[in-house]
């Protein structure tokens, strides 16, 4: 790789359903572009890491997700107004130019430079084979695609930020940012120079789903056309909490869709035709994927998760009533039955001893 002679072959891209009906275009490299995209990111990302903004937690070590959905929720509480900004098609849309000259801020290694630049410029390849010439953008799926997308906007957002506001606080994860404010005119204002400061950067907001939002609770009277908002998988509103006493809070929970798909992936197990299976091989089987969920989903606001847990234990029931003779089209007494083993070990499935 030293020497230049390595030329990366064509991006095969895949599209992935979203959420909302669309796809996002994933770039899947060879192995051997990947091992050759993991040598320069182990060179290049040692001397990046430590200039990134400390409110930056993307793929970054000893950040994680989850850290800035509690930066996030503690802000929320101080201040009242956030901005959700969503860029439209951040890594369909980075100007090369741009990238490279923010990429040679911080290394002057003429090979990796070399490299970075035909990986940004390597053709893509569509799934009936015709090559397409990519003029801007990084693929996603890529090795080195999140470090260099988290170089991107460490100088188009965070330094910005750092810089010409430095008493406005953020938390952003790759292309997810939130913004907070004390006032609505704040957030109006910053919200308009956000806007001009990407289109300098050749990047722009989506009208659609960026947003500014009232963080409404039990200390916050009036109305707003949008109190809730959503970041990395939590759904950020107003919601019943108990202390020493009950209150409206504006606090995260697991989002609607991730519900969804949790429910989704119980339903697709069939748990009832595993009547060859005991309990302990159901447990073996299911409580690393479970126990992920709830790792993740269950941090702040758990009792959101006892859809799931509920879920589970109707799943269990329906496999008791197929297993066990004496239980069969007796729907309270399997149900029962499984409470029964629950409550004697609380230990053999996760979400059990999770205590929702």
């Amino acid at each position: 790789m030293c020497s230049g002679s390595y030329f990366p072959p064509p991006v095969r891209t895949v599209g992935i359903a979203k959420s909302d009906g669309r796809q996002r275009k994933l770039g899947i490299p060879t192995v051997s572009d990947r091992v050759a995209q993991m040598v320069v990111k182990m060179y290049l990302e040692p001397d990046v890491e430590p200039n990134f903004h400390p409110d930056s937690y993307g793929y970054i070590r000893g950040r994680s997700a989850l850290d800035a959905v509690g930066v996030v929720r503690k802000r929320c509480w101080n201040y009242n107004w956030v901005i959700d900004l969503d860029i439209k098609g951040f890594f369909d849309n980075i100007d090369h130019e741009l990238m490279l000259h923010a990429v040679k801020k911080h290394t002057t290694s003429k090979w990796m430079l070399l490299y970075i630049e035909r990986w940004l410029k390597a053709p893509a390849q569509l799934e009936n084979g015709s090559l397409v010439e990519r003029k801007m953008g990084t693929p996603q799926g890529g090795v080195i695609s999140p470090l260099l997308a988290n170089i991107f906007l460490h100088h188009a957002f965070d330094e910005w930020m750092r810089l010409d506001h430095p008493s406005i606080r953020f938390a952003r994860y790759a292309d997810d940012i939130v913004v907070h404010c004390r006032t609505e005119a704040q957030a109006q204002f910053m919200l308009r120079a956000i806007k001009r400061r990407l289109a300098r950067c050749k990047l722009s907001l989506h009208p659609d789903k960026t947003k500014i939002v009232y963080c409404k609770d039990d200390r916050r009277s009036g109305n707003y056309d949008h109190e809730s908002f959503d970041f990395l998988g939590y759904s950020f509103r107003p919601r019943g909490c108990k202390g020493r006493n009950y209150f409206v809070g504006f606090t995260p929970a697991v989002i609607k869709s991730a519900i969804k798909a949790m429910s989704d992936k119980i339903r697709g197990w069939k748990l009832q035709l595993w009547s060859s299976s005991s309990l302990e091989d159901i447990a073996r089987r299911i409580n690393p994927v479970v126990r992920g969920w709830l790792n993740y989903y269950g941090r702040y606001y758990k009792s959101a998760m006892r859809p799931i847990h509920r879920q589970l234990q109707h799943a269990l029931a329906r496999w008791a009533m197929r297993k066990y003779k004496r239980l069969k089209g007796h729907w309270l007494r399997a149900i029962h039955w499984v409470n029964r083993i629950m409550r004697r070990d609380r230990k053999l499935f996760v979400s059990w001893e999770y205590g929702l």
